[in-house]
């Protein structure tokens, strides 16, 4: 399963429709210039709102209870974490030819975390662990559960099971599947057993913006929910380098158990990513590092 709808089955949407949007429902914001921004995600158009706001508009059906989920809890999360996430100025409502509600955020400067933007790797690290112990201190109450709405974050990592045993059988020959094979089996031994706590559920890259080479703000909760932590420690192997990942799990201590199911998120999707794109020699050698870390961490 793809997490990405096809292309032919998302609603497209230019800045002449999103100004009459604005200009129809927020004309307190119509003088403001509308823009594409230089890098939109897939699951919403993203454009500029002059300099300090954005508009978000969901790309499919598909990801409509992600923005009410986001407009409805990152107000109340916001005071209670260290750093900046996105905070709902106005929710629009469905015109001018856009069939779904979209909204108006403000704007927060930062560059998609690389390691050309970032100073200190270990640092880093450490900042990506605290935050994410603050989400998990976070209040909980009412908060949605994983499902598949969000693509199971935060719930039975054994949804994939089927899927990751086809990827296992198809990636034969290619990477250390037997290996990678027990890691995925460890990883299902074991279930989150404590109270359930909030969850990004997409703690990546392009997620984590970066300002005068520290972490500055998390963005894109779409895939956020209560349950299981241990898919927000993917991180530990696609980015970090070994030092780092030392800094990392000092800083969010986990038990083992949890680590281990961190581990089994982590080798589906790179495995998922890997048999879809095997002709692909950059992104084949990106998920392959990856599945390459997590093996020599479990040797060290």
């Amino acid at each position: 399963m793809s997490e990405r709808i096809p292309v032919d089955e998302r609603v497209a949407v230019d800045s002449a429709t999103v100004a009459a949007l604005i200009a129809e429902q927020f004309p307190r914001f119509s003088h403001l210039p509308v823009k594409p921004v230089l890098r939109s995600g897939w699951d919403n158009h993203t454009l500029h709102l002059g300099d300090f706001y954005k508009v978000r508009l969901p790309a499919s059906s598909v990801y409509l209870s992600q923005t009410e989920k986001e407009t409805t809890w990152l107000p109340r999360l916001a005071p209670h974490l260290p750093f900046a996430i996105p905070v709902p100025v106005a929710v629009g409502k469905p015109a001018h030819g856009y069939p779904f509600p979209w909204s108006i955020w403000q704007w927060i400067d930062g560059e998609p975390a690389s390691p050309e933007v970032i100073g200190d790797l270990g640092q880093f690290a450490e900042d990506v662990a605290h935050f994410l112990k603050a989400l998990a201190q976070c209040d909980t109450e009412g908060a949605p559960p994983a499902s598949a709405a969000n693509f199971f974050r935060a719930g039975n990592l054994a949804v994939y099971d089927a899927q990751t045993r086809s990827c296992l059988a198809k990636l034969s020959g290619v990477v250390d599947t037997d290996r990678l094979g027990h890691i995925w089996k460890a990883a299902l031994r074991s279930r989150w057993t404590r109270p359930a706590v909030w969850v990004h559920g997409d703690i990546a890259s392009g997620n984590l913006l970066v300002r005068d080479g520290r972490l500055h703000a998390v963005i894109d909760f779409g895939s956020s929910a209560v349950g299981d932590p241990a898919c927000d420690l993917v991180i530990n192997w696609t980015m970090f380098d070994v030092p780092a990942r030392r800094r990392f799990r000092t800083h969010y201590p986990a038990d083992a158990d949890t680590w281990a199911r961190a581990r089994g998120w982590c080798i589906w999707k790179a495995m998922l990513v890997l048999s879809e794109n095997l002709e692909d020699l950059d992104i084949a050698r990106r998920e392959k590092a990856v599945l390459d870390a997590v093996l020599s961490d479990c040797e060290a």
